[in-house]
């Protein structure tokens, strides 16, 4: 990703382009979020001072021994104030996306600068069709969310540079994997740490009302699958038919001055060829170590001890890790056999470089990381969410009709609590137990809770890896602002949303298996504890 010069974007027309002209007139990201910081500092006082509260469903007030009341707080109270100054530093750092970012850019860094990643891809899209690029793409995103966060700083980025070297625009690579990885969140044809994370707090949801009863980590398997399968076109019809024309022919300044356009279909020669070599035995030697950790003695990377949906939890939190080891060796091997690292001195310069081009956005990170941080201090977003679930509750709906709704209500609290458990432990306590009583299963409910969690995660700015996607554009393609990436990802997420909806009003009628001994329907349960 070396050229950040192209051609300027046309015109766009419609309304897409009018949000993309309205939201390119907002000021600087960094800028934005401090603004938005003070609406919500006002807010968050007329709140407090008009008493919003909420019943939290699940916790206990210990002295009064009822339901927990959670009541909007003031951002300048005397507590929210010492918070905000005391916990300042905390606050950046334990941002939650700034650590997987930054490990894993030291390694890839070194694999950028040192030619690898420009190499690997020009030889693996060197002759294939293009039109398979965005299908490839997108399924590869879908797949990739088994690796949780590694996905948005490793998939998203790479993305762009295969279809540079296709000689197609690197903005709708980026779009295509974005959309798949955190649009299609939870599609997948395999049952991964999301299941555990979500069917542990649907099963405690459960129990708050009707007692013991055990998840089914697989209970979701069928559906996600066809999910992925339902997505892969729509990613696939919106990127080719509608983003990318969108964006237009994308020419890098270097190339346009000396007419080489072309670069991509040259072959590859001695150097590169023998650094690909390298650089692959160094990609399986980090791939039998994690195996090793993973299956040899000791197991250090699964939790033999802990409950079988969480054995292992620490082979996919080890995955940041893994990749960044994976690059920094992989991209070593390839320059010490190309010549472009010669020594410790210039991967360590490697390093240090890939860093700064993270100046930026460490920047926008500590005012994201501030926004969201007060934000939750409020317990605005709480309210939201079980406000939003009463009402939902309230409507007394078929139950085709409950469950699509509960899709969207899901896509619309995602704008404001980003955190896919977070909704879901507020919204579960309540939304299970009361399609259960319909004799809808806590396995559909979950279901349609998943859909609507990824539909609207790619056009949020709370979203976390939000600001992350925006820089990667921006290398690309410097003028790219927040209403140019909020008008690209809007087709996605309607699309998406469209899709998902009409997936489980569908499942719903035909009554099909969610997986493994999951249906859709259940006897009404008769007894609580």
């Amino acid at each position: 990703m070396t050229d950040s010069s192209a051609a300027a974007t046309p015109p766009q027309k419609g309304v897409l382009g009018w949000i993309e002209r309205v939201g390119n007139r907002l000021p600087d990201p960094v800028v934005l979020f401090l603004w938005l910081v003070g609406i919500l500092v006002v807010i968050s006082v007329i709140a407090s001072a008009a008493g919003w509260s909420a019943l939290h469903p699940t916790e206990v007030d210990p002295e009064t021994g009822r339901q927990k009341v959670i009541a909007a707080t003031s951002l300048l109270s005397a507590d929210n104030i010492a918070r905000l100054w005391v916990e300042m530093p905390a606050t950046f750092t334990h941002f939650h996306p700034l650590g997987y970012v930054l490990v894993v850019m030291l390694g890839a860094g070194v694999a950028e600068r040192s030619g690898l990643f420009g190499t690997a891809m020009h030889a693996s899209v060197r002759g294939a069709p293009q039109w398979l690029l965005t299908p490839l793409v997108a399924f590869v995103a879908m797949m990739g969310n088994l690796a949780a966060d590694a996905a948005y700083v490793v998939l998203i980025p790479l993305a762009a540079v295969i279809y540079h070297a296709a000689g197609r625009h690197p903005v709708a690579g980026i779009a295509a994997a974005f959309a798949g990885v955190s649009g299609g969140f939870s599609a997948n044809l395999l049952p991964g740490q999301l299941d555990a994370l979500l069917f542990g707090i649907t099963e405690a949801a459960v129990e708050t009302v009707f007692g013991d009863w055990q998840a089914n980590i697989a209970g979701n398997w069928y559906f996600i699958a066809v999910m992925l399968f339902l997505f892969l076109p729509v990613i696939w019809y919106v990127t080719d038919r509608i983003i990318e024309p969108r964006l237009g022919s994308y020419v890098p300044a270097g190339l346009a001055a000396k007419g080489d356009i072309g670069e991509q279909d040259r072959p590859l020669n001695d150097g590169e060829r023998k650094g690909l070599r390298h650089a692959g035995l160094a990609i399986l030697f980090v791939i039998g170590l994690w195996l090793l950790f993973t299956l040899g003695p000791g197991t250090p990377l699964v939790a033999e001890d802990g409950p079988p949906e969480g054995r292992f939890t620490p082979f996919y939190q080890s995955l940041v890790a893994g990749f960044f080891l994976l690059f920094l060796l992989a991209g070593w091997a390839y320059g010490r056999a190309t010549g472009v690292v010669g020594n410790h001195r210039d991967l360590v310069k490697m390093m240090s470089e890939s860093m700064g081009d993270m100046a930026y956005y460490l920047v926008l990170a500590f005012a994201a990381a501030h926004f969201v941080a007060m934000f939750a201090w409020s317990n605005l977003g709480l309210i939201l969410a079980v406000h939003g679930a009463d009402g939902l509750k309230a409507m007394d709906l078929p139950a085709p009709v409950l469950l699509a709704a509960i899709v969207l209500l899901t896509a619309a609290l995602n704008l404001f609590v980003g955190s896919a458990s977070a909704k879901w432990a507020l919204l579960a306590p309540v939304l299970v137990p009361m399609l259960m009583l319909l004799g809808i299963s806590a396995e559909m409910t979950t279901a349609a809770y998943r859909v609507g969690d990824g539909s609207t995660n790619i056009i949020t700015p709370l979203m976390v890896y939000f600001p992350l996607i925006l820089i990667f554009c921006q290398r690309w393609q410097p003028s790219f602002g927040l209403g140019s990436l909020a008008a690209t990802m809007l087709p996605y997420s309607i699309g998406l949303l469209v899709t998902g909806t009409a997936l489980v009003i569908g499942w719903v009628a035909l009554d099909l298996p969610l997986g493994p001994g999951a249906s859709v329907h259940i006897p009404v349960p008769t007894t609580a504890p």
